[in-house]
């Protein structure tokens, strides 16, 4: 053991070194030890395209807050990491990186894609692994999993193949979200919405017989070549008459009926509205409901078909403009009225999304929804905050068919084959090689990929061996614990998680899902590159140490909160470290050996009784914040305990037994302080792991090898000493209080004086004599019942009455000359405020804002004014 600690904290020098020894040691590798409670997280898998960023900090923080806590309370833990292959993430960067050297996707082909795919994967995928290591992140990397590894790919098709033998995955025509610049569909869960301004177009379309004109407005002139229908509602008294007849629709002059739908709202504009099936979820079901023509307008890329001459290759924006100026031109337009309304856009990319027609794979929700709603209505799953439950519900409960089909290379490609000859499709858990029917090797397979979150779905149990029931870890870690999640992908991947770990183990995947806020910069604007305002944790790990960067995420954090990063916050995380440092630094230069001295309780000091006390309560709470998912709260507390009660009260008490003559006290006082400080560290370690690891080394400490893996402390019955604490709080209020008494009244601590305590326990003042005369610089401490308070400075607490005699704290001549020259000053304060505030130029003129500061400064500036002149006339009545 090597009791030599550096003079100042450098976590360069330790955090590597520490990490290794972890790592060396297997202590994150889960053993499946029998007898034990497991405990098991799963790690939301990061993107192998991505890089560290301040959400990540969070996210795995606080995951490795819980599985070091559930670790030394002594769980069986595996904290399971992987990355996830992210198919529209990955692909786009390929993509790019391709268009440089001039190569596209058909040049190269699927096969030679993926190999580029791998590569890259190869070459990035591990990137944000090594960062989440820098964090201090105690996974077992022994298990690391990636979405599209050969076990993952396996969960993937068992469950394709299980939900379609079901009936509870199909292929049909169905209006999906395309993103024109991924060139793929996406779900609904991956479209965000936005406020954008617009317009309403005005149109009218005239009967083909002439009698006149139906007036509707659209927002979305350019899908009007796609028009098939115009619809009203049927108990729309203002145009029963007019159901069935033909309208003819402007610039294209095709034929198109008047239809009668529920669908139509009466009360919203003309009560009219234009159907275009192949690009609105609503106008396909009225298409549907009455056999309508699907017609498609637009290309993958969002550009005009060519089946309209003078439109065609134009993008949709730059053909809205063309076709509207021909509605004018025709005399179609009635008239353009501005107006805002939230428009979809992909999540990847944020381009504006467009609903389109097209034969894609669908999940059946509603079957699949009602046990994942009802599990959570139960209690098999809870959210924490509860609130949270709310989005979950939302989203289960009005759940339309997920597509799960996309037009990517990049992925767990469909498991399906379609055969040439009789055109039956083959859905098969391994490679088809001949059509299921017919026999024929004329099959071919789908080409598109799963959606991402299709396998990011089964990643609690596929992760785990599953579909293998019989595979060790599964049978051992599944169902997990907690998920640690932010709230922003509960529809995303929560709500999928849960349906297909009820669907295909009948089991919940986890028991909790603790949700946490999104990191915001110091003015609580949302990080982003357009912003500029992203902070880069690795630089702050860089500059100030992984420790304090997982202090400060932590302090303040309340689940479900955005929180903001606060460089200052980092700052004061990193001198906390040195404070904790410095602390260990005191004790070991005091302690005579490497030896543990056990603790004797029949030798305790009053001291010693209350910060064993205080401590064995703090075991409690921080115990009870941790279980509750309560963070922030544990780690303000350890820092108010360790900074003020430990550090800066206790250890100042002891000094003078550690340098007195008494063997005895002084050990006793060296047992209490190993005794505090070393289970200080254990409750600290799950935030701070470097730098409690790195001390506890240096330190006599127990049998076992690491303070991560040594025993969580406990609270114990025994230490409970609330007479002796209450006793204590007393003595330290008598301290607090003349101390800043003394301070307001500029006395050195250099100049003793006589300190009078008067309270019915006189008793418990009379034990502190000793602290009372070296922290509250008493010449000497008289306790009674009453004292003549004449001459006096007069101080109150709870429990007492202090006085001290004002001549041997003041040089009343020099006191009166340093109160006059200050009142002179406030004083001349006082005119300059009046002065601005009696100028009514400045008063009409100035912010409402800066009047009232220059209000505020005023009476600050009376107050003291009061405060001066009070203290002088006192002084006055002594002399």
């Amino acid at each position: 053991m090597d009791r030599e600690l550096a003079k100042q904290y450098n976590p360069k020098d330790v955090e590597d070194r520490i990490y290794k020894m972890w790592l060396d040691g297997k202590y994150f590798h889960a053993k499946r030890e029998a007898g034990k409670d497991t405990y098991t997280i799963v790690i939301p898998p990061p993107n192998i395209t991505g890089q560290l960023h301040m959400g990540h900090a969070l996210d795995n923080t606080l995951q490795d807050i819980l599985i070091r806590f559930k670790r030394m309370q002594g769980f069986d833990t595996l904290w399971l990491p992987g990355t996830d292959h992210a198919s529209i993430a990955t692909e786009a960067k390929i993509v790019e990186a391709m268009k440089k050297e001039g190569v596209s996707k058909a040049d190269i082909g699927r096969d030679g894609f993926l190999e580029r795919a791998w590569a890259w994967k190869k070459q990035y995928g591990g990137r944000i692994i090594e960062q989440l290591k820098k964090l201090g992140s105690s996974c077992d990397w022994d298990r690391e999993r990636f979405t599209l590894d050969e076990g993952c790919n396996k969960a993937v098709n068992e469950v394709f193949v299980n939900l379609y033998e079901k009936g509870l995955i199909y292929r049909g025509e169905r209006i999906i979200n395309w993103c024109p610049h991924c060139k793929t569909s996406i779900s609904d869960a991956e479209v965000e919405y936005e406020e954008q301004a617009g317009h309403f177009w005005h149109l009218r379309y005239p009967f083909k017989d002439g009698s006149g004109y139906l007036e509707l407005a659209t927002t979305r002139p350019e899908t009007l070549l796609g028009d098939t229908a115009v619809a009203v509602n049927p108990n729309d008294e203002r145009y029963r008459d007019i159901i069935g007849k033909t309208l003819i629709l402007p610039i294209v002059h095709r034929e198109i009926p008047v239809v009668a739908d529920d669908y139509v709202e009466t009360d919203f504009g003309t009560g009219v509205v234009k159907i275009t099936p192949a690009h609105d979820p609503n106008d396909f079901e009225v298409g549907l409901r009455h056999n309508l023509p699907v017609i498609n307008v637009l290309t993958d890329d969002a550009h005009i078909v060519e089946d309209y001459p003078k439109y065609k290759g134009m993008d949709r924006f730059e053909a809205r403009k063309a076709i509207v100026a021909d509605l004018e031109a025709e005399g179609a337009l009635v008239k353009v009225e501005d107006y805002t309304h939230n428009v979809g856009t992909c999540y990847r990319c944020g381009t504006t999304v467009e609903p389109r027609v097209s034969k894609q794979w669908f999940v059946k929700m509603k079957p699949l929804a009602t046990p994942a709603i009802n599990a959570v209505k139960d209690g098999e799953t809870k959210f924490v905050p509860q609130r949270f439950e709310k989005v979950y519900f939302h989203w289960l409960e009005n759940i339309k068919d997920w597509c799960i089909s996309r037009q990517l290379w990049w992925g767990h490609r469909i498991p399906a084959w379609y055969c040439a000859d009789c055109g039956e499709i083959t859905v098969s858990k391994e490679t088809a090689h001949c059509c299921a029917k017919c026999g024929s090797k004329n099959i071919e397979q789908d080409p598109d990929t799963l959606d991402t979150w299709f396998s990011s779905a089964l990643w609690p149990f596929s992760t785990l061996g599953w579909p293998d029931k019989d595979a060790e870890d599964f049978k051992h870690y599944y169902p997990t614990n907690t998920l640690v999640t932010g709230y922003d992908i509960i529809p995303f991947w929560v709500m999928r998680m849960m349906f297909s770990g009820l669907e295909h183990t009948g089991e919940v995947p986890f028991n909790t899902v603790l949700i946490h806020g999104l990191v915001r910069d110091s003015q609580g604007r949302k990080m982003s590159k357009s912003l500029g305002n992203g902070v880069d944790p690795l630089e702050v790990i860089d500059e100030y140490g992984a420790d304090a960067l997982r202090f400060s995420l932590a302090t303040g954090n309340s689940p479900g909160n955005d929180m903001r990063y606060i460089p200052e916050r980092v700052e004061a995380s990193r001198n906390f470290a040195n404070k904790l440092w410095n602390a260990a630094r005191f004790i070991m230069m005091n302690l005579n050996d490497d030896s543990i001295i056990p603790l004797n309780p029949d030798a305790f000091a009053l001291e010693d009784k209350w910060i064993i006390s205080k401590f064995n309560t703090l075991v409690a709470d921080v115990t009870e914040n941790l279980e509750k998912f309560e963070l922030g709260l544990a780690i303000g507390k350890l820092y108010d305990f360790i900074w003020d009660v430990f550090c800066d009260w206790y250890i100042e008490i002891c000094k003078s037994r550690l340098n007195g003559d008494e063997k005895e006290a002084a050990d006793t006082a060296r047992s209490v302080l190993t005794y505090v400080y070393t289970n200080i560290l254990a409750l600290l370690h799950p935030f701070m792991p470097f730098i409690t690891e790195e001390i506890w080394q240096s330190m006599p400490h127990g049998d076992a090898e690491a303070l991560m893996v040594s025993k969580w402390p406990t609270f114990n019955k025994d230490f409970c000493y609330e007479a002796e604490e209450a006793d204590f709080e007393k003595i330290m209020a008598v301290i607090k209080a003349v101390r800043n008494r003394r301070a307001e009244m500029n006395v050195p601590p250099s100049k003793k004086a006589k300190v009078c305590i008067a309270s019915p326990n006189a008793d418990t003042f009379k034990l502190g004599t000793s602290y009372i005369c070296r922290l509250a610089y008493a010449s000497e401490v008289v306790t009674g019942d009453s004292f003549d308070e004449a001459g006096s400075v007069r101080i109150v607490t709870d429990a007492a009455t202090i006085f001290m005699p004002m001549s041997e704290l003041v040089d009343f001549e020099k006191e009166l000359v340093r109160l006059g020259k200050e009142l002179e000053t406030a004083n001349k304060d006082r005119a300059f405020f009046e002065g601005k505030l009696n100028n009514q130029g400045f008063v009409a003129k100035a912010p409402a804002a800066v009047v009232e500061q220059q209000r505020q400064s005023l009476a600050k500036v009376l107050d003291k004014i009061k405060m001066l002149e009070d203290s002088i006339n006192e002084i006055k009545a002594q002399m």
